[in-house]
């Protein structure tokens, strides 16, 4: 029988332990962004993210619906780990000699995924994952085939495969699915500072082999400061809102807009830090010298992506004031000329001055002051 909508449930440990993985993921993302900052690299990187994604938010489906409350439950969430840690490790070479172990990777994370939510799920999330596992079943095909070839054909089969993972669920409906909203918003929650640690281990890394100089303390402080600043966009009052709003939709209006806001709106976020981790990267060491192009438009155009994801998850949600968002992301890719016509720290700075305050800005809106409209 199906499960109570009970939004007692909290996030488990073993969940916890599963977004290490994603850790690593978000990694191996920002190094290859890092050696390949090009179109096409940052093309690469945002199809497989895509790609990831899904499924990765599939299992945060699966562990809402399905508490990893047995022996057998725990073991195969971690072997679906074990998968996701194939698909990380193959993330560097995905385009050249490793998609095969990426589509291998993602078709055996699918075969589990949709295994544990048929042998596991309430009667009615049994009959909505019927619906669903002929599309996971059929883009991981897609995407194992894939790896095994390049060139145009690798792409158009895993860009096949993100435009029916997007298109799909309004094909089939979201009738099933019981979300409880608390679990499924702290949830995504952890996944966005799990992405946000990412800028802070860039910092580090980029350190390796540099002199230490307060200089150089002082740039990898202000990396820390716009982490910082991301991290509060979200968690200042975005995260609660949207947890209680969430709270508020039922049955199949709720699901829809969990895929929406917490699917599709959250991967440009995700896409975003790991590009501004990048920049963040590049710029490392060389705080006081003109960026190259690539650099500044990574650090600019990550922040950028990030509010831009922030403004569609506000509207989905019916938060206030999704415009601000906009604003902020215009306002941070305004700033990439100045780490080429300057330097790398002039950037910096200012991206922080400049979206911070626009931050506090709508913070003071949400108190109650300045509050000139809702939308």
């Amino acid at each position: 029988m199906d499960k109570p909508d009970d939004d007692r449930i909290k996030v488990s440990t073993l969940e916890l332990f599963f977004d290490l993985v994603f850790v690593f993921t978000v990694t191996q993302l920002t190094n290859a962004v890092v050696h390949h900052l090009t179109w096409q690299g940052v093309g690469q990187i945002a199809l497989m993210l895509a790609i990831m994604w899904w499924m990765y938010s599939g299992f945060v489906w699966l562990t809402n619906e399905v508490a990893p409350s047995s022996s057998i439950r725990r073991t195969l969430l971690f072997v679906g780990m074990a998968g996701f840690l194939c698909l990380a490790l193959s993330i560097p070479g995905a385009f050249h000699d490793t998609g095969w172990a990426f589509g291998i990777g993602y078709f055996f994370v699918n075969a589990v995924h949709t295994c544990l939510f048929l042998v596991s799920g309430g009667m009615s999330a049994v009959r909505a994952m019927k619906r669903f596992a002929p599309l996971n079943m059929l883009t991981a095909t897609l995407v194992l085939i894939g790896g095994f070839i390049h060139g145009w054909p690798q792409y158009a089969l895993w860009a096949t495969a993100v435009l029916l993972q997007l298109l799909y669920p309004f094909l089939v409906g979201h009738a099933g699915f019981n979300i409880r909203a608390r679990h499924f918003a702290e949830r995504h929650g952890l996944v966005i500072i799990v992405a946000l640690g990412e800028t802070v281990i860039a910092l580090g890394v980029g350190l390796a082999g540099l002199k230490l100089t307060p200089g150089l303390i002082a740039a990898v402080v202000l990396g820390l400061v716009l982490a910082y600043v991301l991290y509060w966009a979200y968690f200042g009052f975005d995260d609660e809102r949207a947890e209680h709003a969430l709270a508020r939709f039922q049955g199949v209006v709720r699901a829809r807009k969990a895929l929406v806001a917490y699917g599709y709106a959250h991967y440009p976020m995700l896409l975003g830090i790991v590009l501004a981790a990048a920049g963040i990267k590049l710029s490392i060491g060389y705080e006081t010298e003109p960026l190259e192009w690539p650099a500044a438009w990574a650090l600019a155009g990550g922040v950028g992506l990030f509010f831009l994801g922030h403004a569609y998850f506000r509207y989905v949600m019916d938060l206030p004031r999704p415009w601000m968002r906009l604003v902020q992301g215009a306002a941070a890719v305004s700033t990439a000329v100045l780490g080429v016509a300057l330097v790398a720290w002039v950037q910096l700075v200012v991206l922080i001055v400049v979206v911070y305050a626009l931050v506090i800005v709508d913070d003071l809106m949400s108190l109650g002051r300045w509050d000139i409209t809702k939308r």
